[in-house]
């Protein structure tokens, strides 16, 4: 049946049209003549055709605001050269590349045969896989006693001492500016900024 045409057998027939009529179509008369002449539903001419433009073997031109296809014999012959020595030159590229992985896998291969002394040494790095392993979380148990944190936490606390000393100091200028120049008490001063007694630098 017509709706039982698969697409590679929609292809060739469209594609013997043109080489049997030599002419060249529009779009809408293709979708007219396919049905009828070769038993392609017209609503997938449209893509069918585009499929055989897309690998060269149906060519199609813009004239004014139209496109007309066309295909002869010769030129479908010629594409499809084309296309078979392409495929050949990219078999003979795939052939090579395939004997350079075959080669590299070989050569990976050496040494890895199956002995005791293999064994011995596989048991080996798996026993110093584990130590690092168990060494690693050691470490990271410890990481708060690094040196270079420790060290930085040490300036960072320094920083912060010098900072508060140099504020309290300032605060003690203040007081004494007020108590010298504005006759207020020591302690009223401290009382009014909430000051404790035992406030002194650190």
């Amino acid at each position: 049946s017509k709706k039982g045409l698969s697409v590679a057998e929609k292809r060739k027939r469209l594609e013997d049209l043109f080489h049997e009529r030599k002419e060249f179509f529009q779009l809408k008369e293709l979708e007219k003549i396919a049905p009828k002449e070769k038993g392609i539903v017209s609503q997938t001419v449209k893509d069918i055709l585009q499929s055989l433009v897309d690998d060269n073997l149906v060519q199609c031109e813009k004239i004014g605001t139209s496109n007309y296809y066309w295909a002869f014999p010769s030129s479908a012959l010629q594409s499809r050269r084309t296309k078979i020595d392409d495929l050949t030159n990219e078999l003979k590229k795939l052939k090579e590349k395939n004997a350079d992985l075959t080669a590299s896998i070989e050569n990976a291969s050496n040494g890895r045969e199956e002995s005791d002394e293999r064994t011995t040494l596989l048991g080996q790095l798996a026993e110093a896989e584990n130590l690092r392993k168990q060494n690693l979380e050691e470490l990271k148990r410890y990481k708060e006693c690094d040196p270079i944190l420790l060290e930085a936490k040490e300036k960072a606390s320094a920083i912060a001492l010098e900072s508060a000393n140099r504020w309290t100091e300032n605060i003690f200028l203040l007081q004494s500016y007020c108590v010298n120049k504005c006759n207020v008490e020591r302690a009223d001063f401290n009382r009014q900024f909430g000051i404790p007694e035992d406030f002194d630098t650190l």
